[in-house]
This record gives C-alpha cells, structure tokens and sequence, in this order.
C-alpha cells in the first residue's frame, strides 16, 4: 500500500462508529492530522533537487607588462655568501650552541673549545707579568739609591774628601741600575705581549659566526676533535658548522655560447623556482663571467633576486627568462581590469548583466557591471568582489536562490 493510500484510508468514515458528541470531535481531529501528513508528504516529493554546479573562486586580472622573451636557461640558486665555522687550532668540542635551521648574527657564539690548557698557560703568563713589574718595582728603588750616592760622591770629591776611584764606581753602579732597569722594563712588555698572545689563543677557542645567516649543516659533536686542516686519517672533523647568508643568494646559470649575444648586464629576467612554477620572481643580470667552458661551450650568467623570500633556498633548481635587451621605459602601474570570469558565467537580459554567486550551498543573482571583454573572458567592475565562488556555466534550471551541488 502506498503513502496516498494510507493517507485516504484514513479519510474514509466508518458509518458504524457512534455519532455523538466524543466521536465527531476525535473524527475531525483525524481529519486535520490526516491532511497534516498530506501537505508534509506533498512538500517533500515536489521540493526540487539540487541543481549541480561548477563554481570558481573569483580573482582579480591585471594587465601583464612584461617584455618579450629573448632567450630561456635554466640554472640554479647558490649564495655569495658560505662559510664553513672551524677553528685556528686543533682541539676538542666542547659544546655546540647551534643546530640545522637556525639563524644566527655575526660574532654569535655557536661553539667552544676545551681550554683548560689555554687557561692555564694564561694564568702562567699573568704570573710572568706580575714578576718582571715586581722586579722592576725593586731595580727602580735601587737605582734611586745608587742616584743619591753618586750626587754625595761628587760633592765629597769636589771637596777632595774622597778619591777619585771612589767616585767612578758610585758612577758605574747608577749607570748599571739604570741599564738594568730599562732591561726589565723590556721584560714587562714582552710579558705583557705573551699574555696578549695567550688571550688571543683562549678567544679562538670560542668559535663565532662570521656573518648573519643562517645553519644548513652541523658537522660536529662534543668531545669530538676538530681542526683548521684534514689529520688523523679522516676522523678529525675540519668544521663545526655550515652557514649561508640568505641575503646573498643569486641564480647561476649556463647560457649556450651561441645565444651569448641576446644577454647584457643588468638585463632584466623572469625567474621561476621549480617548486613554486606559478611564482615569477623579478630578477636582473648581475654580470657575465669573461671566460667560456670549453667542455660544454657555455658562459656563466649571474643573476640577482630583486625580491626577497624565505621560499628561496640554496641549490633550488630554477628557470630563467631572458626579458627583451631594448632598454626598459618606466611605467606608472596599471590599473587591474576587474575580476576574471568565463563568459560562460554571465547571464544577460536585455542590457543587465548577471552572475550567479554561491554561499553556503545557495546560489545568489547578483548584478554586475562589465569593464571589457577579451575573447571568452569578461572583466568584472563591479557586483563581484576577488574571493567569492561563482557559478563557471549557468544552466537553465539554476534560479536565484536555489540550493546547488558541487
């Protein structure tokens, strides 16, 4: 049995039930319950499907003002700017402050070395110092000495009070004094240049960065061996660590010697990273390296980022066009042209334009008013913003207000 056969069933009056008062009103309350259930039922089987639609997310054009292309390469992305951190002697890592990904600024701490050698040689050549300004201190108070005993002599001799043997040794132990004060004044400054010395050997046994960049790789440990050249048969490390400036990171590329002709300084360039092919990134020829490579009859181009991002990184492949060499005129910037839509996302009705705009499953008839037409595309003024999702090709049953499926 069907639903409308249920629902007229119980339609029907059953002449044997009683017709008083109790039973007339139970009658009529089915009566309302029954074409309650009969205009629930019938909203339910007419209420229209979901219209199946293909919407977009609407973007906003601008008129490309890019020259022509003269010649296409493909390279990749290297820095200036390298350096592997290792030290001036041979020692044992201590501690390592960095790792892989960090930026660092220059002069940052990122290791130190055993010193407990170094310290004390240090401490020794304190202790040397503080000697010879002691030994000074004393020469200095027996020259004094010696001084006043020459000034008594030669008054005691121009008296002819003493003789004149007399006189010349109080003379020979000043000029002596004094002869051996200036020594070890010598020796306080060849102290002090042993201890500047081994405070220099203590200061290289903290390693810092040479530049601001930033850790690509940790090549070290502590209580591992490092040292300024290769030794030990390979198991001595020859660095802490390897930074790169991100500032300096320039393209290289390999232009057959053939096309060389069609590049020229500070030529501007369009460059795409492979991992990012829909990102141009405006770049310029830095310089063309003077030589050829004889093997693959190519010349080294560089070329400079004229943009900066944390998306560029080292060793990333990379392909570059090479824009037309007829110098560049300034422009003022172009206004956009609207938004971007299919023609097949308008619908017209005499001069009103319309366009159907999606939210939350429904679609919307919104007006909109054209700025130019190219080919299938339709520039937006106006009544569609960049962001909104809009029907690409408007079918016959989609009305405004209507629920969709995409």
């Amino acid at each position: 049995m069907t639903n409308k056969e249920e629902l007229l069933s119980q339609l029907r009056i059953d002449r044997n039930q009683p017709t008083d008062g109790d039973g007339n009103t139970r009658l009529w309350i089915g009566i309302a319950a029954a074409v309650a259930l009969v205009v629930t039922g019938f909203a339910v089987f007419t209420e229209p499907a979901p219209v199946k639609v293909k919407i977009e997310m609407a973007r906003m054009a601008v008129p490309d003002s890019s020259s022509a292309t003269v010649l296409d390469a493909t390279g990749y992305v290297v820095a200036r700017r390298t350096a592997t951190v290792s030290s001036k002697v041979t020692g044992k890592v201590a501690e390592i402050y960095i790792e892989e990904g960090q930026r660092v600024e220059k002069d940052q701490i990122v290791a130190l070395l055993d010193d407990s050698n170094t310290r004390k040689s240090l401490e020794l050549s304190k202790a040397e110092l503080h000697s010879a300004k002691t030994q000074v201190a004393e020469t200095q108070a027996r020259l004094t000495e010696a001084k006043l005993t020459l000034e008594r002599n030669t008054e005691l001799a121009r008296r002819q009070l003493i003789s004149a043997a007399a006189l010349d040794k109080a003379r020979a132990d000043f000029e002596s004094l004094r002869a051996q004060l200036n020594s070890r004044e010598a020796d306080i400054a060849v102290s002090q240049k042993r201890l500047a010395l081994q405070q220099q050997n203590l200061d290289d046994l903290t390693l810092r960065a040479p530049f601001t960049g930033v850790v690509i790789s940790k090549d070290s440990q502590p209580g591992e061996m490092i040292s300024p050249i290769s030794a030990g048969g390979g198991f001595t490390r020859t660095g802490i660590c390897t930074i790169v400036d991100m500032a300096s990171l320039e393209i290289e590329v390999d232009v057959n010697e053939s096309y060389i002709q069609r590049v020229r300084d500070g030529q501007f360039v369009q460059a795409v990273l492979e991992a990012y092919p829909e990102w141009r990134i405006p770049a310029k020829v830095i310089a063309i390296i003077p030589t050829a490579d004889r093997q693959k009859a190519t010349v080294k181009v560089r070329i400079g980022f004229q943009v900066s991002d944390a998306r560029i990184l080292p060793d990333m492949g990379v392909k570059v066009a090479f824009m037309n060499a007829e110098p560049v005129v300034e422009e003022k910037p172009k206004e956009p042209l609207g938004v971007r839509v299919p023609i097949t996302a308008v619908r017209s009705e005499g001069e009103d334009k319309f366009i159907f705009v999606v939210k939350d499953g429904v679609a919307e008839l919104r007006k909109v008013t054209l700025n130019a037409s190219y080919g299938t595309d339709i520039y937006i003024g106006s009544g569609l913003r960049a962001g909104e999702d809009f029907v690409v090709e408007i079918t016959p049953e989609l009305k405004d207000g209507a629920r969709v499926e995409l």
